[in-house]
């Protein structure tokens, strides 16, 4: 006799964001695989969080902005209306509101699946959490284990953490091939972002709606400034290690424009295993979820009937220093990682205001981890990640206006 196991409950943190909304795209395909308990946001779009709420019935909601309570309240009421729900028929979900929201939502709803799509750093705190109870974290938030890599290592049991960044799904799943004991190097795809081929004096008076003109992926605007930059890559560079637990000289970054292949392990005998899917989100989201199970017809797979060519090229140091500047960080280890996303995170949105020049970006970034030496040493507690990245905000700021 067969019995059917119950579906997994899920967490989606970020969920009206891009992560966020494809991962409820493939629950909502995948109900006798997934019921979403609870979601969280930061509150900017009251509208869209409540459709979700009611698409998908779920236990509990967080916002952080604690001002959007009523708009999401109204928001809600009008959805129900919208959908023919007589009054009195529809049932609340539970609402947290403020700065530790989220964090309270994974403390009182249980799940066994918890995806971090939140954006930035404010993701170390939620992440922590919900590795404390117990659950398995879907991470496409790389920055909370990149800005507290040891906390969150020291955390997380033994594959408790599953990436959901295609390059890092595309290891995991490429490094099913073979023994740790086995594995030479990792190898980063990246797309080259909209300005591949040109030198950095040519990027130099390039504008914002120019940087956020991704050819690849449609994402949040940090991820796609980063991605421009190539300090995605670099942060990527980074994860791999804290995940995988390979040195960081061992992980090598290739420029292939197609998107096709996520990401290569080759091995100790000179076999290299590639991951090879369309580039769509929802296949690593969906694998994450699940993991170590993949979700039948997560997306249309490769045709390898139709005429297809796929290119590889070095990046080029002199116009992306970011990623050897990432190297650096992450081989240095401590708070410096944190730092190095910190001061990045800060640019990115001085760039975004318009206060900023794009090459400025990295050049600041690279005076700021240059100038942190007190921050090599490894964190204490949270509180020690957020005095880094406090620090490094602050600096890139001062150097910014001027100073030193």
């Amino acid at each position: 006799m067969v019995t059917m196991s119950s579906p997994r409950t899920v967490l989606v943190l970020g969920s009206t964001g891009s992560v966020g909304t494809q991962a409820l795209d493939v629950t909502g395909r995948n109900r006798d695989l997934f019921r979403v308990a609870g979601l969280a946001a930061g509150g900017s779009d009251p509208a869209a969080l409540a459709a979700q709420v009611i698409e998908h019935a779920v236990d509990a909601v967080a916002i952080t902005r604690s001002t959007a309570l009523e708009d999401l309240q109204l928001a809600l009421y009008a959805e129900a209306q919208r959908r023919g729900y007589a009054q009195g028929d529809f049932r609340l979900p539970r609402v947290f509101a403020g700065p530790d929201a989220v964090e309270e939502l994974i403390e009182a709803v249980p799940a066994d699946v918890v995806l971090n799509g939140l954006p930035g750093s404010q993701g170390l705190g939620p992440t922590l959490r919900a590795l404390k109870t117990g659950a398995s974290v879907a991470l496409a938030n790389k920055e909370s284990l990149i800005a507290g890599g040891p906390l969150v290592r020291a955390a997380a049991r033994p594959g408790q953490l599953v990436p959901v960044d295609s390059e890092h799904s595309a290891l995991a799943q490429a490094l099913r091939g073979g023994r740790s004991d086995e594995v030479d190097r990792l190898v980063l795809t990246a797309s080259g972002g909209p300005f591949r081929g040109r030198t950095r004096e040519q990027m130099a008076d390039v504008g914002v709606e120019d940087a956020l003109a991704h050819p690849t992926w449609a994402m949040g605007p940090l991820i796609t400034i980063n991605s421009a930059t190539m300090v995605n890559k670099g942060l990527e560079l980074i994860e791999a290690h804290l995940l995988f637990d390979i040195p960081c000289e061992r992980i090598d970054v290739v420029v292939h424009p197609q998107s096709m292949i996520h990401s290569m392990v080759t091995f100790v005998d000179g076999s290299t295993l590639a991951q090879v899917s369309p580039p769509d989100m929802r296949l690593p989201i969906a694998l994450a979820l699940h993991w170590p199970d993949r979700v039948p017809g997560a997306v249309p797979p490769c045709r390898w009937d139709e005429a297809a060519t796929w290119t590889f090229e070095p990046v080029d140091d002199a116009a992306f220093p970011a990623v050897e500047l990432a190297r650096h960080a992450g081989s240095a280890g401590g708070c410096l990682p944190a730092v190095f996303n910190a001061a990045n995170e800060r640019m990115v949105s001085e760039f975004l205001a318009h206060n900023s020049g794009f090459t400025t970006i990295v050049d600041t970034v690279s005076q700021v981890v240059e100038a942190a030496d007190q921050w090599r040493r490894p964190p204490r507690d949270l509180a020690d990640v957020l005095a880094a990245e406090e620090w490094a905000r602050d600096r890139a700021a001062t150097i910014m206006s001027g100073g030193k």
